[in-house]
């Protein structure tokens, strides 16, 4: 499959999840920090809350796990050794590689994602604090983040934490390897690419492709302006006749600003979903527009805001208020919730929390039918062909691990959109 994105919001035809497994309860109090959580999740109940997601996904577009496209291309033993030297280094694990190379592909991929355990077969091993020689990807569920399709090549995350750096390795090996998805990755961290800076960071959760032409990015703790710059340096490579991006800073604390797809997602060609008070506010974080020509930059202005940016570039984008028009508090608090964080499955078909409740009133003041996955999941509804709709998950325990609909998906192929 020719891996293809040209809009957050064209038909979906393939995406790239991740079922949360036993890493999310190799945590404790004392590591969920360390694991960028604020909580622990209860596995039996995410695990529940997930089907939904994944049921809906698998009934409109091919839906791969992270963890079959790894087993499949470790089962490869040039790939599986390259992989695994690469992360032993990263990781200064290089003494448990030649019991990772050993290791058939299927169980390898598990452990990757779910930790390899200390063998304390030494005293320094014996007496280490440490449960893990390799810790466990306790966010790889928000695949979003580690990397994203921009047209028809994946750019690679590079993480702010590094704990998040294996996610980063296994999601370029699998766009490099698999044989099933032709695409062509761009990383900042090798050898010979453009140089912006020593403090690039790039997630997912702040990339968002509006059009072909147009690119909208976050820039706060996850994503740095050098992170941008490196971006910016690649379209300029392209030398095409015109492009734009579009940058919003984000402030760096509450934890629940994270990424721009906390309080902006595009929902449609002509409507949006924001978070009020950042997005349309008076407040102090800019928003910038960069105009690309033939390889060079042409301009860098200032914006009133996003869908005003969006609007000149022929854009027009109604706002849908995250937590309703009339309460701030209802807006913060369901913001904190992931309120602001949709998935399109299609033009005005979107994925999200049932739990924020007076977003999704508002959404469907808005013309948007209010669909739970259940209902997609038992038959009892259909999603409809044309119209607009919010298709609801169960999230009480997902939307405390800090990510929405959004985070949890990683599409690499959309239909062009019909403009």
């Amino acid at each position: 499959m020719n891996v293809n994105v040209t809009s957050e919001f064209g038909e979906l035809e393939g995406v790239i999840i991740h079922t949360p497994g036993l890493e999310v309860e190799e945590m404790t109090p004392e590591t969920a920090k360390r694991a960028l959580y604020s909580d622990i999740l209860n596995l039996s109940v995410a695990t529940e809350e997930y089907r939904q997601l994944k049921g809906v996904l698998s009934s409109v577009a091919e839906c791969h796990e992270v963890s079959d496209l790894l087993s499949e291309i470790l089962s490869d033993d040039q790939v599986k050794k390259s992989l695994m030297k690469d992360i032993c280094r990263m990781e200064q694990a290089e003494d448990i590689y030649p019991v990772l190379v050993d290791l058939e592909a299927k169980e390898l991929s598990r452990q990757l994602i779910q930790g390899v355990p200390i063998n304390r077969n030494n005293l320094t091993r014996y007496l280490s604090q440490e449960r893990f020689s390799l810790w466990p990807l306790h966010n790889f569920l928000f695949t979003r983040d580690a990397s994203m399709t921009i047209r028809d090549e994946v750019l690679i995350g590079k993480m702010a934490n590094k704990v998040r750096d294996r996610e980063a390795m296994i999601m370029e090996a699998i766009f490099n390897y698999h044989p099933s998805l032709k695409t062509k990755t761009i990383n900042s961290e090798k050898p010979g690419v453009l140089s912006v800076g020593k403090n690039i960071s790039i997630e997912g959760g702040d990339v968002q492709v509006a059009r072909e032409d147009v690119l909208v990015i976050g820039t706060g703790i996850r994503t740095s302006t050098e992170g941008i710059d490196f971006i910016l340096e690649s379209i300029k490579s392209k030398k095409e006749k015109v492009r734009h991006i579009l940058v919003q800073e984000l402030p760096d604390t509450p934890e629940s600003f994270i990424h721009l797809d906390m309080v902006f997602t595009f929902l449609d060609t002509d409507t949006c979903m924001v978070y009020e008070p950042l997005i349309l506010g008076t407040n102090r974080y800019h928003t910038i527009h960069i105009q690309v020509e033939n390889g060079e930059v042409t301009s860098i202005i200032e914006e009133k805001n996003l869908p005003a940016a969006l609007k000149k570039l022929g854009m027009d984008l109604k706002p849908v208020k995250c937590g309703g028009s009339n309460e701030t508090w209802a807006q913060e608090r369901e913001q904190w919730h992931s309120g602001a964080n949709f998935f399109a499955i299609a033009p005005g078909q979107v994925i999200g929390y049932e739990r924020n409740v007076k977003t999704v009133e508002e959404l469907n003041k808005n013309g948007f039918e209010v669909i739970k996955a259940n209902e997609i999941l038992n038959k009892e509804k259909v999603i409809p062909r044309n119209g607009k709709c919010v298709i609801t998950i169960a999230g009480s325990e997902l939307a405390r691990g800090g990510g929405g609909a959004r985070c949890m998906t990683m599409p690499f192929k959309r239909k062009p959109v019909n403009w």
